[in-house]
């Protein structure tokens, strides 16, 4: 155990601190941030303010932090090099060459950090959620963590920068959070959930016999009323707070009667929200909750009649306080809870003004048909063909029998045969980024999973810094473990969404970076002007996100619709080996031809394709 926690305390914490504005002194990303901590009743981290300003006065830090909280300011310029490359909140074990940034990474790593200190928070390391998968999603691909990580933080501190005598325009993000609380609750088990829910309505309306004269009557009819209204919602607060004192969900005693078991699931009543995500208090209500409260202050200070606006959102901040430990928790980092009216009416009016986020589909497209061979047929008839450039140096290759045995990805967990492939294809990425490498280049490997790519790099390459960055910290782990037995010292470990990483580089390389991901690093190395070699996968996966619609070429976007474009990013992911020979004709050109969509426009470049094994390997490079 002390040798534990001696680790633990080896890592740094840096959190962003700026002036104040509208009676908070933090970003909220800073705010959540010291929230989480003091809700875990964390002190295994070593914390570090870094303000955003030379001029911003610290001394506001201690007016409304806990004085049991340690204050350590360092200047932006001081930061370890790697922290200096992304953003922050950001976590650094030492000596300085892994860190985790970003709101979501930094916030679940404490979670798990803080339960593996002490085992007996098992209220804690429940923040994660079911299967523990709270705010894992990276939020290019879920919504949900876009919302709480990404929009609503930043919606609301523009609003209180713009908040003054007249009402600045209330966040989209606000409407959509208060729209997503009024929606019907899904999780694990929920249909037997709900038919203990049934069964509870069910002996409400019965209700007891009713009581003799007017006023009794009157009265009874009241009575039962609320009840009905209680018993609506006793399921959901019983199974909640049986959650947060860590006890196991009370067993019904009688088998249900046949006509809740025999119930349609579209006859059961639906669950309602207790919390954000559903029924249960997890790390997404950790993130609003300061967010929120700075929000609902400005309304209730400035503009009290809009408040009438977010019932949902304001019960939902009520029920927040009942939590154990959170009142005390929000106490030690500043926030004083507001006293909110009851609200007894919903407004819906304001829903009807939300955006979509998402891309949208070209619905009810009459000139739209399946398949890809009408597709390959509009391909053809606009002259659109596939043209496969001469691999540049086929006989090149890594002799693996002579680098040590970490080198190999046969050293990553992975089958023989998988290791086989893994080499071949980094037989050729290899090649290519050695022959643009510099002396002093610094070479990212985006999507680096257990740093198959990186780690030969840092290797063949020890006069370049490489950086390997993956959201998956077990993949992360792995890698640094075998760069520890290789001795590397120019590699650096970054858990994180690629867009956290905001740090210069010259090469960009993505061995299998899944559908969208790979146009994530396209566009990150396009910004930075920096080359790029990348081996895209997950076809299928492509699709219209916050940041891009497809298709994206000009070409492409006058011959297919989008419907037409993912028939063929769909197709173009079947197994060659499984398709007759005819139709694996088809789906190699229709994966090129998504390949060569989906490339970067405005950039000269070149790719390639040969096959190996059952695998078609695709480099790209692009370079200025």
């Amino acid at each position: 155990m002390k040798g534990i926690k001696k680790s633990l305390m080896e890592e740094y914490l840096y959190l962003d601190f700026s002036h104040q504005t509208e009676g908070y002194i933090f970003p909220l990303h800073t705010s959540v941030t010291l929230f989480l901590l003091s809700y875990c009743d964390c002190n295994i981290f070593k914390v570090c303010f870094v303000p955003t300003k030379e001029s911003t006065d610290s001394s506001l830090l201690r007016k409304v932090l806990s004085q049991d909280i340690e204050i350590q300011i360092i200047s932006r310029q001081d930061l370890p090099p790697i922290v200096q490359n992304c953003c922050l909140p950001a976590i650094v074990e030492q000596p300085d060459n892994f860190c985790r940034a970003g709101l979501a990474v930094v916030l679940r790593h404490i979670i798990q950090k803080s339960y593996e200190a002490d085992p007996s928070k098992k209220e804690v390391l429940e923040l994660l959620g079911f299967k523990k998968t709270c705010l894992k999603a990276c939020a290019e691909v879920s919504q949900w963590t876009r919302l709480c990580e990404l929009t609503i933080p930043l919606a609301i501190e523009n609003f209180l920068r713009e908040s003054s005598d007249q009402l600045p325009t209330i966040p989209v993000e606000i409407l959509e959070l208060e729209k997503k609380l009024s929606e019907p609750v899904r999780v694990h088990n929920d249909d037997k959930l709900r038919r203990q829910k049934l069964k509870q309505q069910k002996a409400a309306d019965a209700g007891p016999p009713h009581a003799k004269g007017k006023v009794k009557n009157e009265s009874h009819t009241q009575e039962t009323s609320e009840e009905r209204d209680s018993s609506s919602k006793s399921l959901e607060l019983k199974v909640v707070f049986s959650k947060l004192a860590v006890q196991e969900e009370p067993a019904p005693t009688n088998r249900e009667p046949s006509h809740i078991r025999k119930a349609k699931a579209s006859d059961l009543p639906p669950l309602e929200h207790v919390f954000a995500e559903g029924l249960y208090f997890t790390l997404a209500d950790i993130v609003l909750l300061p967010c929120v409260h700075h929000f609902l202050a400005v309304i209730c200070k400035k503009f009290s009649e809009k408040l009438v606006q977010f019932p949902l959102l304001a019960s939902w901040y009520q029920r927040i306080q009942e939590v154990p430990r959170v009142k005390t928790a929000a106490l030690n980092c500043g926030i004083q809870f507001l006293h909110l009216p009851e609200l007894l009416t919903t407004s819906t009016e304001h829903h009807a003004n939300l955006s979509e986020v998402q891309g949208t589909e070209e619905q009810n497209d009459p000139l739209f048909t399946g398949g890809p061979r009408p597709t390959m047929t509009k391909l053809m008839e606009k002259g659109i063909e596939v043209l496969f450039s001469p691999h540049p140096c086929p006989t090149w290759t890594l002799d693996w029998n002579i680098l040590p045995a970490a080198v190999s990805p046969k050293e990553g967990k992975m089958s023989s045969d998988r290791a086989l492939r893994k080499q071949q294809q980094l037989n050729n990425l290899v090649y290519v980024v050695i022959n643009q490498a510099k002396p002093g280049d610094r070479i990212v490997d985006f999507c680096s999973g257990g740093g198959h790519v990186g780690i030969v790099l840092a290797h063949m390459l020890p006069s370049c810094q490489v950086i390997l960055i993956e959201n998956k910290e077990l993949s992360l782990i792995r890698a640094k473990k075998r760069s520890d037995d290789l001795g590397l010292s120019n590699i650096w470990f970054i858990q994180a969404n690629m867009e956290y990483f905001t740090g210069m580089f010259n090469i960009g390389v993505a061995l299998h970076a899944c559908g969208v991901a790979t146009d994530m690093v396209i566009e990150h190395c396009v910004k930075t002007r920096a080359s790029f070699v990348t081996c895209p996968c997950c076809y299928g996966f492509i699709q219209n996100t916050s940041k891009f619609n497809f298709p994206k070429s000009e070409q492409f976007k006058n011959t297919l619709s989008y419907k037409e474009h993912m028939i063929l990013c769909r197709f173009a992911d079947q197994t060659a080996v499984q398709l007759p020979p005819q139709r694996r004709l088809i789906e190699q050109v229709l994966r090129i031809h998504s390949l060569g969509n989906q490339q970067a426009t405005g950039c000269g470049g070149w790719r390639m394709a040969l096959e190996s094994h059952r695998s078609e390997l695709v480099t790209r490079l692009c370079h200025y």
